[in-house]
């Protein structure tokens, strides 16, 4: 393996303190829902982990970049008539923020979930603030298609959310 590599590895129990070391960080927490705790422990590490380690399929997975667990990304089957569909969800540990890291996350997620999983459609909703995010979606060719306008409500404040989307071109 390239040691600059990135890969999506499944998480395990040994994982929790690198989890919560990066994952208890206001920077990262503000760009995803209130559901993702802050702060965040160890504690929160291991009811993460173990809510996903039996996941069928699997559809969250640990990022690692040269060897170290850098971060976190998911994708969420919808139910129903949405079924073919999946929302996205991911973030990377500060510390290896502009490395190129979820450019190549996203791109391997996408490929899982349209080759694995069968999907047609995979979407991401992005807080208006989050720049960064966007411009890797676009990097990976979702396309913007709309505008939630104050969608979002985090930390006493209402937001835009901007909606990518990618659809299997099979």
């Amino acid at each position: 393996m390239n040691p600059k590599e990135v890969i999506l590895r499944e998480l395990h129990l040994s994982d929790i303190s690198q989890l919560a070391k990066l994952a208890n960080n206001e920077n990262i927490c503000v760009n995803l829902r209130d559901s993702f705790p802050y702060p965040y422990n160890e504690s929160d590490a291991k009811i993460f982990i173990n809510s996903v380690v039996e996941e069928k399929p699997k559809q969250n997975f640990g990022i690692e970049y040269e060897g170290d667990l850098c971060g976190v990304i998911g994708l969420i089957i919808q139910k129903d008539v949405y079924r073919k569909s999946a929302e996205i969800g991911y973030w990377i540990g500060e510390s290896y923020w502009g490395k190129g890291i979820a450019t190549k996350a996203i791109k391997l997620i996408t490929k899982y979930g349209f080759e694995d999983l069968k999907l047609v459609r995979i979407y991401a909703g992005v807080f208006e603030f989050n720049m960064v995010s966007m411009k890797v979606l676009e990097n990976n060719g979702y396309k913007k298609e709309g505008v939630f306008k104050k969608a979002v409500f985090k930390n006493a404040n209402f937001f835009d959310e901007h909606r990518y989307f990618k659809l299997n071109e099979f």
